[in-house]
C-alpha cells in the first residue's frame, strides 16, 4: 500500500534523531574547547629589540663599508612581555628608543610599557629616557629601576633630573643579587660586573619565570676580571645574551683596546670550546660594534660563531619563559 504523505516514515524519524544527537554532541564538545581556548594565555617571553653597540649601525661619522652598505641595526636592548597582565618592560633605554617602542606596538599591541631596567650610564643604555619627558611622551611616573650610583646620577644631573622633578619617571632601587618581582613568577635580578664605571655601577640581569631564565649581559670588561664564572651563568640560563662588542683584538687598528676592554668573541668561544654542546647553544652574542665582522651573515667570523654552536642575536627573536 502506498505511504500517506502525512505519515512519517520510520527512516526519516531515525535520521532526524541521529541528526539531533550529532548536533547536541557537537555543541557539548565545542563548549569546553571554546572555554579552553579562551583561557589559554600566551606565556611570558623576551624579545630582542636591538643588537648593536651604543653607536648603532650605521655609526655617526663612519665611512667604512660596514656603515655605508645600507644595513641598519638598533642598539642592544631587550623587552620582557607578559601577555597575561598586558604589560612589558624595557631593558636599557637606548638612543633608538622611538623605533624600539614602535616595534613593541606591533609586537605586543595589547600590552603597555610598565617600566625600564637600566644596566649602566653609558650612552647606549640610558639616553633613551629623554623621550619620556614633557617634550615627547610626557610620561607619568614611569618606573625606572637602577642601582644606587645610577639612581643618584639621574636624580642629580640634568636633563635627567628634570624627568624626576616633573614626575615623568619614578626611580626605583635595585640591589645586586636581590630580585624584583613583576607579578606571578616573573622576577628580575641584577648582578654586578666589572666595567668602566665613570658615572654608575654596571650590572647584568637575570630575567626569570618558573619555567626558565634569560641572562642579559651586554657590557663587561673581561671574563677574567669577574669574580664569577661565565660558564656557570650560562649553564643556569635558557639563553644568555652576552657581550660580543668586538670579534678580536685586530678589529680597531691603531686603537689601544685596553681603553675599551671587552671579552672578544674569540675569547668567549675559546672558553666554551670544551663545554657540552648544549651549553654553547645557549650563548647569543649581542652589543656588537659597527666594525664587528660577525654582523655580516656570510662572513667567516659569523660562520665560526655558528660552527661553535653559539649564535649572534637577531632583532625580533623571541625566547619563551
Amino acid at each position: 500500500m502506498a505511504r500517506s504523505s502525512t505519515t512519517p516514515h520510520v527512516g526519516d524519524e531515525i535520521l532526524k534523531v541521529a541528526t539531533s544527537l550529532a548536533l547536541v554532541a557537537a555543541l557539548a564538545g565545542a563548549l569546553p574547547a571554546k572555554a579552553t581556548a579562551a583561557a589559554r594565555v600566551e606565556r611570558p617571553y623576551v624579545v630582542v629589540l636591538g643588537i648593536a653597540q651604543d653607536g648603532g649601525l650605521p655609526q655617526a661619522g663612519c665611512r667604512k663599508k660596514c656603515c655605508t652598505s645600507g644595513r641598519h641595526e638598533d642598539v642592544s636592548s631587550l623587552a620582557l612581555v607578559d601577555p597575561a597582565s598586558k604589560r612589558w618592560w624595557l631593558f636599557d633605554a637606548t638612543p633608538d628608543f622611538p623605533r624600539q617602542l614602535e616595534r613593541m606596538t606591533s609586537e605586543a599591541p595589547a600590552c603597555s610599557l610598565a617600566g625600564v631596567f637600566l644596566t649602566h650610564a653609558h650612552i647606549g643604555h640610558y639616553t633613551g629616557l629623554m623621550h619620556l619627558g614633557r617634550e615627547v611622551m610626557g610620561a607619568k611616573a614611569m618606573p625606572v629601576w637602577a642601582m644606587p650610583r645610577m639612581r643618584d646620577y639621574l636624580a642629580n644631573n640634568g636633563p635627567w633630573s628634570q624627568l624626576v622633578k616633573l614626575g615623568n619617571i619614578e626611580l626605583r632601587s635595585l640591589v645586586a643579587d636581590s630580585s624584583v618581582s613583576l607579578g606571578d613568577s616573573l622576577r628580575v635580578t641584577p648582578f654586578r660586573v666589572p666595567h668602566r664605571d665613570e658615572y654608575s655601577e654596571t650590572v647584568g640581569f637575570r630575567i626569570a619565570s618558573s619555567r626558565g631564565s634569560v641572562t642579559f649581559l651586554p657590557d663587561i670588561d673581561k671574563w677574567e676580571r669577574w669574580d664569577r664564572r661565565i660558564e656557570d651563568i650560562v649553564n643556569g640560563s635558557s639563553v644568555a645574551y652576552l657581550d660580543g662588542t668586538f670579534f678580536d683584538g685586530a678589529e680597531l687598528p691603531g686603537r689601544d683596546m685596553r681603553e675599551i676592554p671587552h671579552p672578544f668573541i674569540t675569547e668567549t668561544l675559546d672558553r666554551f670550546a670544551t663545554v657540552p654542546a648544549a651549553a654553547r647553544a645557549r650563548v647569543r652574542f649581542i652589543h656588537l660594534n659597527h666594525t664587528n665582522p660577525a654582523l655580516v651573515r656570510s662572513s667567516p667570523e659569523r660562520l665560526r660563531v655558528e660552527r661553535s654552536g653559539a649564535r649572534v642575536a637577531e632583532a625580533g627573536e623571541r625566547v619563551g619563559l
